[in-house]
């Protein structure tokens, strides 16, 4: 999974320095938003050529990890 993660980048001069994939402007907040809205990886692939597969696989192991270090600090109500 590391080489996953590795293809999120974090640069301030980028996307005012949110987590984007491979250094170019595609933050991974949209790609995720783009799946949850229902759209397939087939459909982001068409739509956005220049991304590969595992850059959404990576988009996703990214907001998982981001979620596991998060949650052991939160309280639900």
């Amino acid at each position: 999974m590391n080489t996953l993660l590795s293809r999120i980048t974090i640069h301030p001069e980028v996307c005012h320095g949110k987590p984007v994939v491979r250094g170019m402007r595609y933050p991974v907040e949209s790609i995720l938003e783009y799946l949850a809205a229902g759209d397939s990886f087939e459909d982001l692939l068409v739509e956005f050529p220049d991304l590969e597969r595992d850059d959404l696989l990576a988009c996703l192991e990214f907001a998982a990890r981001s979620l596991q270090a998060r949650s052991r600090h939160l309280v639900l109500a």
